[in-house]
């Protein structure tokens, strides 16, 4: 489950009144363990996640940041001319290191029982917080720039890509199994856009890393795709992420059934009766077909979210076989890429 790891969780809630800061929990190796492991201790899933966040290797590439209780993360200095892309340099694994031992040791506390995920966010969506200086409703001042200074956004996604790409090979070598690509506020973009502002440089990212880590499964996620599938399927990643308002059945006919997929129940239903969240999972699983789906939530875990009914979705999860005579429900078992 995308944030699966988090604020509804009762043992993160009593971990974070001790270590209140999220850059502290999110940049300390023992908690990112710690906090890391608490839903597949409690849970099972197949699939453990770092505890981290699209923004923690800023710093190590010259964009230092602050988050802010009410307003999120907060970037001072952010980069709207030549002049401030010079506060760019390559990617510095040294600021890093804590990312590095967390998945080492992740891998050896988990072994083979589930895999480790990794996770980056995309150029274009990274670089919406370093240009607008934090998050937004509207994304004008970074939309503006396309047009007004398109050669000062183009050399900050060239160095993103770079140094993303980078990023994730180092965490693949550190032990993790497979990446998630957030490229959170692409679904912010038209089409046409989304195609010449995020889509070559994701293009680019998975280039570098197809030749460094081959083995290793990509997962490309959009908030809001349902405009973008056939586009983010010509990335060349492994795996597309459908978010919640995209109906699976339709993705998966639109994707075709050489590439897999990921999602997509309504995270909201995690708040439903018991029966028909489950009556859900088994709907989303019949439509995403026999093969090729990781079944996740089609966003993240809402703040709230009662833990009962996370650990009955992975039941049902485990509860389910594919068998042709009997039924046409699918199930995305160990295997993360079927």
């Amino acid at each position: 489950m995308m944030r699966q790891a988090g604020r509804y969780m009762a043992v993160y809630r009593k971990l974070a009144e001790k270590h209140p800061s999220f850059r502290e929990r999110s940049e300390t190796t023992d908690l990112i363990v710690e906090i890391s492991l608490q839903p597949w201790e409690a849970f099972h899933p197949d699939g453990v996640i770092i505890f981290s966040d699209i923004l923690t290797p800023l710093p190590a590439f010259g964009v230092p940041f602050d988050i802010e209780e009410v307003s999120g993360p907060v970037i001072q200095s952010p980069i709207r001319s030549e002049e401030d892309l010079k506060t760019l340099h390559p990617i510095d694994f040294e600021k890093l290191q804590f990312v590095g031992e967390s998945l080492s040791i992740l891998r050896k506390e988990v072994g083979e029982r589930a895999a480790i995920l990794g996770f980056v966010g995309a150029p274009w969506t990274i670089a919406t917080y370093i240009v607008e200086g934090g998050t937004t409703r509207t994304y004008t001042t970074i939309k503006s720039i396309c047009h007004t200074a398109p050669h000062v956004l183009r050399a900050l996604l060239s160095h993103l890509a770079k140094a993303i790409a980078e990023y994730v090979i180092f965490q693949v070598d550190a032990g993790a199994h497979c990446i998630q690509i957030f490229d959170s506020w692409g679904g912010q973009l038209p089409p046409h856009m989304w195609e010449r502002w995020s889509k070559p440089y994701i293009d680019k990212m998975v280039s570098v890393i197809k030749k460094k880590c081959p083995q290793t499964p990509i997962v490309l996620y959009i908030n809001g795709n349902g405009g973008l599938l056939e586009r983010m399927k010509g990335t060349g990643v492994d795996v597309i992420g459908i978010d919640w308002t995209v109906d699976m059945a339709d993705g998966r006919k639109r994707l075709g059934s050489d590439i897999s997929i990921q999602g997509n129940v309504d995270p909201a239903y995690l708040f439903s009766p018991l029966p028909a969240l489950e009556d859900e999972i088994k709907r989303v699983v019949q439509c995403a077909g026999t093969k090729g789906h990781i079944l996740n939530l089609g966003h993240g875990v809402l703040v709230g979210t009662p833990e009962e009914a996370v650990a009955h979705f992975f039941n049902v999860a485990r509860s389910l076989k594919f068998d042709t005579q009997v039924d046409s429900y699918a199930v995305g078992a160990s295997n993360l890429v079927g």
